[in-house]
Parts: C-alpha cells; structure tokens; sequence
C-alpha cells in the first residue's frame, strides 16, 4: 500500500447496501483507506408489481418520469422489459433525475435525462423543475421505494398542482446482522469512521450497532445528517458535494485536518 496516499493507515466502515458498495469502496482504497463493509439494507422486489405493472400499461398517459435513486431506476426499466416493452416507451416522456449516479444508471438503458436539478436532492428538482408554469397540467410518474422515502417530492408537486402517481418499484429493508469481522473490529476500536450515504443506511445501522464515542461518523448530505443527529445525537463530517466522490473527499479533508 502506498504510505503517501491521505487515507492510509484509516480503517473506514461502508454500509451501503449488499452490490452498491463497491463503487464507494473503490474510491476509498484509491486514497489508501482500508474498507469493512457491512450493508445495513437490503434491496428486493416490491410486495407486488400490480400498480407498477399497471402504469407501465398506461405510459401514455404520463408527461414526466421521476426517479430519484439508481434502484428506482434499475427496477423500473427492468420491470418494463419484463413487461414485454423497450425503452423505446419512454419516448414521449419527459425523465427528470436526482443525482449524476442515477442519471449514469439510466445512461446505461440508453436515455438521458432531461433535468438534473442542481442539488441532488429532491427538493432541488421541486424548486428548479423546469415547467413549473404548467404543474397544474402535467401527470407525473413516480416510481419509487415501497415504504420508508421522504414525501416532500410528491406534496410539493402535488400543491402545485400537478398530478403525481406514486408506485413501488422496490423494496428497502434492513439487513438483521452484522458481520463478525465488523463486530470485532467495533469491539476493539479499529474502525475511525462510518459512512451513511442515506437516512435509510443510518436508521437501520442504529439497529444494528452502537456506535463508539471515538467514531467519526461521516455523512453524504444534510438530509442523511439531520437523522444521524437525530439517531446518533452528532455528526462529524458532512460531504459539501453530495456524492459519493464528495463524501470521499470529505473524508480526506477531515484526516488531514486531525
């Protein structure tokens, strides 16, 4: 390992969940962290596809597709192959996206979104959205996790008049246990810091884990941060970028600055 990389010689927990760590993880070791993970979530299928099943059968009817998550968008699009449709269906659609990762998920159904809002967060697309003048004529597809998601996006829209239909494309459920070599490593302190990319990934991790006094806890974005504070009564760190790279460079900045 390279002793001149920032992170070298910094043991850091992911708990992102089970097949989307790998990327976060790729670009801590590039800055020399060693990495445990412990997925705190489990994602699945929804408890049934009829509702998704159904607007997907009246795509027509729609105006805009939201998806506010690479899972959103992985389940939706593969829900419409299954469904016998390409994704030649969304043509008439208007898509909008949270955040560079899921419109790069999406990039690989070839299509690219027509709005990013500027925040990647959902109150950002609310207040940038692009035809906010004609809310109150447009029908809004929103497939999305079954339970547990923010519901700022739909009430704001909706109280602008737009017509949003809410479906499950997935489900987001919480692992039930910890790695051994997790728990070894919390026991004896070897672990610095623990990252939350979602509020979801922290309030299962609460279940989970107690966390040590002497751990940093390192968050994507003020949404994550605000229940951290809540779950943990602290943050420490807080990605200005809220991406996984700005996390990561958010780390850095902070073991440099110990």
């Amino acid at each position: 390992m390279n002793s001149s990389l920032p992170l070298t010689g910094t043991t850091i927990l992911v708990t992102r969940a089970a097949g989307q760590s790998s990327q976060f993880t790729k670009l801590l070791h590039q800055q020399g962290a060693t990495v445990l993970e412990m997925p705190a979530i489990e994602i699945t299928p929804p408890s049934s596809w009829e509702n998704l099943d159904r607007a997907i059968a009246e795509l027509q009817q729609f105006d805009w597709l939201i998806l506010t998550s690479a899972n959103g968008v992985e389940f939706f699009c593969e829900r419409l192959t299954a469904q016998g449709y390409s994704i030649q269906a969304l043509q008439h659609l208007k898509i909008a996206v949270v955040g560079q990762k899921t419109a790069a998920t999406l990039a690989r159904y070839n299509r690219v979104p027509d709005f990013i809002p500027p925040d990647f967060v959902a109150d950002s697309l609310v207040a940038h959205f692009p035809e906010a003048e004609r809310l109150p004529e447009l029908k809004i597809l929103f497939p999305r996790v079954e339970t547990g998601g923010r519901e700022v996006l739909v009430k704001a829209l909706t109280a602008k008049g737009a017509t949003v239909v809410e479906v499950a494309a997935y489900q987001s459920g919480c692992a039930t246990k910890v790695p051994s070599e997790v728990s070894t490593a919390l026991e004896t302190n070897q672990i610095d810091i623990i990252t939350f990319a979602s509020s979801k990934t922290a309030q299962c991790a609460s279940q989970l884990l107690e966390l040590p006094a002497n751990l940093c806890i390192a968050s994507i974005g003020p949404q994550t941060s605000a229940t951290c504070h809540h779950l943990f009564g602290r943050v420490d760190l807080e990605a200005e970028d809220y991406t996984l790279e700005g996390l990561t460079q958010a780390i850095v900045q902070w073991v440099l600055n110990q």
